[in-house]
């Protein structure tokens, strides 16, 4: 297993070197489950923030992707443009990424099948909760059915579970990179400008 280490402040002097940070950044936090990225937090507009895993990172259109259960309370708030902020920390390096865009929610289409055929046993198992998540409950509930508990499902079992997956698509249209070092710390700031980013740099 590879040690993250501090990254020096001296890496990032420049508004082109911290740009490609966050793009190295996001791509390794979605391939790589050990990445300290790879759940970020995630909030919506009613001031509620949770864990996620980020599955996907298209660097070209700067977007996001997170699959989440379709019955979800924030699933109806973000529906089709709501605004979502995630952040990310890597606490070795000392650095966080906090991201802003349009969420939109995805059920149908290639994309979604893609995603769901992509995901293991164990990971689409969680779709097969009988409830839909934050119902109530008379007593602590993995909320899933007693035949797939503890267990891997087979295909056939898992067919139900396919209407609840859902994606979460983010189309980042903002940055703001925070480096934490000794001697001195460093701030910078991304708007999405066409197929760009205008980068300013800011107190942090």
């Amino acid at each position: 297993m590879t040690l993250h280490k501090p990254k020096a402040r001296s890496m990032f002097e420049t508004l082109d070197q911290i740009e490609e940070d966050i793009r190295k950044s996001l791509a390794e936090a979605a391939s790589n489950r050990r990445s300290p990225m790879h759940t970020p937090v995630v909030g919506t507009v009613d001031a509620d923030v949770r864990m996620m895993v980020l599955r996907g990172w298209d660097a070209r259109t700067a977007t996001l992707r997170l699959h989440t259960d379709a019955r979800s309370a924030k699933v109806r708030q973000i529906g089709e443009g709501a605004r979502v902020g995630l952040l990310f920390h890597d606490p070795d390096a000392r650095i966080q990424i906090r991201a802003k865009g349009q969420g939109h929610i995805l059920t149908q289409g290639e994309q979604v099948e893609s995603a769901w055929a992509a995901s293991s046993e164990y990971a689409r198992r969680c779709y097969l909760a009988v409830a839909a998540p934050g119902s109530a409950s008379d007593g602590p509930t993995s909320g899933l059915p007693a035949e797939v508990e503890g267990v891997r499902p087979s295909e056939e079992q898992l067919l139900p579970a396919r209407e609840n997956f859902a994606l979460l698509m983010v189309e980042v249209d903002a940055f703001d990179w925070l480096l934490l070092a000794h001697d001195g710390h460093r701030r910078a700031q991304f708007v999405r400008a066409g197929a760009g980013w205008q980068g300013m740099w800011v107190v942090p």
